[in-house]
């Protein structure tokens, strides 16, 4: 048997070709169930035609701000594309590639990772847009069936969810998988232009989304709540619809791109390091590099049981089983799916692999995405301590209120440390004893693998939360002056699905983070054995072949800290930009509220004029930021090193995970604790619910949060990626390469010079308000 010739040219017995065909296939259904999925979406009405109205100012904006986000971002990607395709001219093709292909080797990886690149770019695209285009299709739909039911609602904003899920399944699987049918054991060189490219994409999209969402947001609260005393998503708010806008481009778009390249850059480094595993294992077995394929097949084939079974729960037979809200329904859908990928993970490994412990390395994957799951939402839940203890905080004004949000994300930042810490421990038990340290790992990459097999339950969770925002955005301005019965009842629905959209928002950022910060451990252990292999081709003495990072080395430990000190510069600057655009919109947004009849609703706002200010200033952002990403380990490789380019990824990965945890669940927490405010009574005297001083408090606090949360916290997750990924490719070059030559010195003046624009450009005073 030969399948696409995996036999003869890739050395796959009859087994592996029959599964990798089978993974293939399994794209093609996560494909085929989004598209099911859409079509029962779009049957479901849009409501009344004021409904309508706001949903096409929402569709518009969003639509506009994604089409001048990819003018801007193109020429960037055009760029690279050149680089990336030359830069592998400068050295040797890796024994792997030339074992494939022979002498036509580099001529067939410079190609290969070039439309590799262009390839997981556009498939980021894809993800992020599409998803996008569902989430608007979807949000106004699940206001319209609020008035019929609790589950119809539900199951509309999370089929709308599942589907940009799917897509990132199966799109991920399905690049993956034809890139490894094409190149064989030289897959990896042609997958780190794969993941570069959906990785810088998703830069790109949560940077600017991040600001564009945060900015609409922290002006329509500031001005609107705080100032006019008005609800949230009133009607005469200018800003109200870019908010509803934001919560699409930033939460929808970004996170579907983000989670896309934490999919791809977990199955690059595990390919690298099982090829390199190949070479240890006496038996020469492909294992090491079918499993993983293996793995992300049965996870899309769990998600996709998992996802359909969430409406059940609601109505479940078994009382004790059945489920009480709709975060208790997802938790269930996720237990299904983890359930089906533990059990066929095991009789995968233990019946092909023959190795139990790849299985395990798959169910402690899975158990930590468990795990982050009532982690996260303990400390951002309206139900928990955490956020409880907040809401008593407010009540002597906003420094307490914004301490207590400060202490719970710094909390909440070890205890997510700690859990990845000891999966990292398992992964060490399992294989510690083994011959290299390789095999360890390799470990630690197929956690990441497991922790993402349900991708598509975490990416429908996330996409969940701005389409139940949005949809209970579009019921405040459809029906707030609309006081019946039925219409109070949808409204409450609406209140409670939101609330649980918070959540579950904070906790699929949870795993993301998480799974960004494995799959850059796994990628720096993938810098490791790539550095080290080029240096063994190149004939380096056995002393002086890199096969760790030594921190003791002052070079390398310079390295350590300028990484922990890149993710708190590009959080600042992230955090300038929305402040910079926030100020723009206060003020326009004041200026309308003087325009006489907004106030009395007899005037309608100029909605399209605070788009227009967010977009804007999204877009000036975007390469500055994305710049530093790309410059710094560059920098930092050419005048320390490549050794000290280890030390300054290590510095990156504890630096991003401790900074965004905290601020993704610090910004949750404080969101939620104003929630559970407004859900109380009315009464001024009293000091509850909306309007009341602890509810101002609440309003500042959530503002402090709001660029936290969605913008700085989840950008550095594909920030701390690229970093990564950008090491790996120019790892070679590093190595090669004299850097004591003229022309050497005079690439860092000038990748110094673009660094100092970039930041110098990112760090603009705010502007005076007039």
């Amino acid at each position: 048997m030969d399948v696409f010739y995996l036999g003869s040219r890739h050395g796959l017995n009859s087994f592996e070709q029959i599964a990798v065909l089978g993974v293939l296939v399994t794209a093609f259904i996560s494909l085929l169930y989004a598209w099911l999925l859409r079509g029962t979406v779009l049957k479901k009405d849009k409501g009344t035609a004021k409904m309508q109205e706001v949903w096409d100012a929402i569709r518009i904006g969003a639509d506009s701000y994604l089409g001048r986000q990819l003018k801007t971002i193109l020429p960037a990607i055009a760029v690279l594309c050149a680089a990336l395709f030359f830069s592998v001219y400068i050295v040797k093709p890796s024994e792997a590639a030339t074992e494939e292909f022979g002498a036509a080797a580099q001529m067939v990886i410079a190609i290969g990772r070039t439309l590799a690149f262009i390839t997981g770019a556009i498939f980021s695209l894809l993800v992020g847009q599409l998803g996008m285009r569902m989430a608007i299709q979807a949000n106004v739909r699940a206001a319209s069936a609020a008035r019929r039911g609790f589950n119809e609602s539900l199951s509309i904003a999370y089929y709308a969810g599942t589907i940009t899920g799917m897509l990132t399944d199966g799109l991920g699987l399905l690049g993956g998988t034809v890139i490894f049918i094409i190149f064989g054991k030289a897959s990896p060189d042609a997958l780190l232009g794969f993941g570069f490219g959906g990785t810088l994409v998703a830069l790109f999209m949560r940077v600017g989304g991040g600001i564009f969402t945060k900015a609409a947001d922290v002006g329509a609260d500031l001005v609107g709540k705080v100032e006019k005393d008005i609800p949230e998503d009133d009607p005469r708010n200018a800003a109200v619809v870019a908010d509803l806008v934001g919560d699409n481009v930033g939460d929808c778009a970004g996170m579907a791109a983000d989670i896309f390249e934490s999919y791809e850059v977990t199955i690059v480094s595990a390919l690298i390091l099982g090829l390199a595993l190949v070479q240890f294992d006496p038996a020469h077995s492909l294992k090491w590099i079918v499993y993983p394929l293996i793995i992300r097949g049965i996870g899309v084939i769990s998600s996709i049981l998992g996802t359909f079974t969430v409406p059940i729960w609601e109505r479940f037979p078994i009382k004790f089983l059945r489920a009480h809200d709709a975060e208790e329904a997802m938790f269930r859908s996720y237990e299904v799916s983890s359930v089906n990928t533990v059990l066929f993970s095991f009789i995968v490994a233990i019946y092909y692999g023959g190795d139990w412990r790849l299985a395990m390395l798959t169910s402690i994957g899975v158990g930590l995405a468990v795990a982050f799951n009532p982690l996260t939402s303990y400390f951002t839940s309206t139900k928990r301590g955490p956020v409880k203890e907040i809401v008593k905080s407010t009540r002597t004004g906003s420094a307490t209120t914004i301490l207590s949000g400060l202490s719970v994300g710094m909390q909440s930042s070890v205890w997510a440390l700690l859990v990845i810490a000891i999966s990292f421990i398992f992964a060490l038990l399992l294989y510690g004893g083994m011959s290299s340290p390789l095999y360890v790992l390799y470990g630690v990459a197929m956690i990441g693998i497991g922790m993402l097999s349900h991708t598509g339950n975490n990416v429908a969770m996330d996409s969940y939360g701005p389409i139940s925002d949005n949809a209970n955005g579009i019921a405040e301005m459809s029906w707030h002056d609309q006081t019946d019965d039925e219409t109070k009842k949808a409204r409450q629905i609406m209140a409670d699905l939101d609330a649980v959209g918070n959540t579950t928002k904070a906790i699929t950022k949870g795993v993301a983070i998480a799974s960004a910060v494995i799959a850059a451990v796994s990628l720096f252990a993938s810098y490791i054995t790539d550095v080290g292999q080029v240096q063994r081709s190149l004939g380096f003495a056995a002393d002086k072949i890199i096969d760790s990072i030594r921190i003791s080395d002052t070079k390398v430990f310079v390295g350590l800290l300028l990484g922990g000190a890149l993710p708190w510069l590009f959080s600042a600057l992230s955090i300038r930009s929305v402040s910079r655009a926030a100020g723009q919109i206060v003020e326009d947004v004041r200026k309308q509220f003087r325009i006489p009849g907004i106030m009395e609703g007899t005037v309608k706002p100029d909605y399209a004029r605070i788009v227009g200010i967010s977009t804007r200033s999204a877009q000036k952002e975007l390469i500055p930021l994305a710049l530093i990403a790309v410059v710094m380990p560059i920098l930092v490789g050419m005048v320390l090193q490549v050794e000290a380019l280890g030390g300054f990824l290590a510095g990156v990965i504890v630096s991003g995970q401790l900074l965004a945890v905290f601020m993704a669940n610090a910004g949750g927490a404080w969101d939620n604790a104003k929630k559970a405010i407004e859900d109380e009574p009315r009464d001024l005297q009293a000091n509850t619910g909306k309007g009341s001083e602890r509810h101002k408090a609440s309003v500042v606090g959530d503002t402090v949060g709001d660029p936290l949360k969605d913008t700085a916290g989840p950008a550095l997750n594909p920030m701390i990626k690229v970093v990564n990924l950008v090491s790996l490719l120019i790892a070679p070059l590093l190595v090669t390469t004299d850097l004591n030559k003229w022309y050497s010195w005079v690439i860092i003046a000038a990748l110094l010079g673009s660094m100092i624009w970039a930041i110098s450009k990112s760090s603009k005073a705010i502007p005076d308000l007039e």
